[in-house]
């Protein structure tokens, strides 16, 4: 019974050493990883209007807008509502690790985390996170390897989470090898179980790089439900250093 024992953990630690992503492989997908967002035309100052459709079985859609202002490289993110008129005016702020829910009705700031949701849709605020660092700070790889996924060659590289900070413990992104552009990312929990799949079927080409206008969040525990975000209103002027303040957001109002 012991041989059997020592055999079986024998073969479990050779397995696991096999498993177990090269170096070179790891940096070879951390690269591709940095080079999604070197890709993208958010980089320095730059703001948007966000849309959100919502889609839940026996509700009529939900429709949300956000205005979203980012200077990347100073990871600094302020988010406000537009619509629908009874929550114009929340807002959120973000100055490094740091991330604030402002309700403008009580006049609050509460201290909140990457992993919130924008309203009751299926984006959260980590999604919007356009800094490169943030794959070698909270991840480690797991696995590199080519396929395809419809017409186009992809390489699909699943990271883990190595802190609190992401909101997936676990993240798989199909990436084109051509152009290194996302094209679908699944999330799962710690269980391995498949919480959240992205889906970006649309991107569109400026001068400063690819934007995905169109993007699907499809909620993998609630089937039927899912959210889609379309991208509009790109502009890439400097923005006043005071749209990043507390005092930005109560002035709004």
């Amino acid at each position: 019974m012991k041989k059997i024992i020592s055999t079986l953990v024998i073969g479990l630690m050779t397995a696991a050493i096999f498993a177990q992503v090269s170096a070179n492989d790891s940096e070879k997908a951390f690269k591709i990883m940095e080079s999604t967002d070197n890709v993208l035309a958010y980089h320095g100052d730059y703001s948007a209007t966000m849309s959100l459709v919502i889609e839940k079985p026996g509700k009529p859609k939900e429709n949300l807008q956000y205005k979203v202002f980012q200077r990347t490289d100073k990871d600094l993110m302020t988010i406000v509502q537009l619509f629908p008129e009874a929550d114009k005016g929340t807002g959120y702020l973000r100055d490094g690790d740091n991330i604030w829910s402002y309700d403008p009705i009580s006049r609050k700031f509460t201290h909140t985390s990457m992993k919130e949701a924008l309203g009751d849709s299926d984006l959260k605020i980590d999604d919007m996170n356009q800094s490169s660092e943030r794959w070698r700070k909270n991840y480690k790889v797991t696995g590199i390897k080519e396929g395809t996924l419809g017409k186009y060659a992809v390489n699909i590289i699943t990271l883990e989470a190595t802190n609190n900070k992401p909101s997936y413990t676990k993240v798989t992104y199909y990436v084109r090898t051509d152009v290194p552009l996302i094209l679908k990312e699944e999330d799962f929990s710690g269980s391995g179980r498949l919480m959240r799949t992205i889906l970006l079927p649309k991107y569109t080409k400026v001068p400063q790089g690819y934007v995905p206008t169109q993007i699907i969040m499809r909620d993998e525990l609630n089937k039927g439900e899912n959210t889609q975000q379309v991208i509009s209103d790109l502009t890439f002027d400097k923005l006043p250093d005071n749209i990043f303040t507390k005092a930005y957001l109560e002035n709004l109002n």
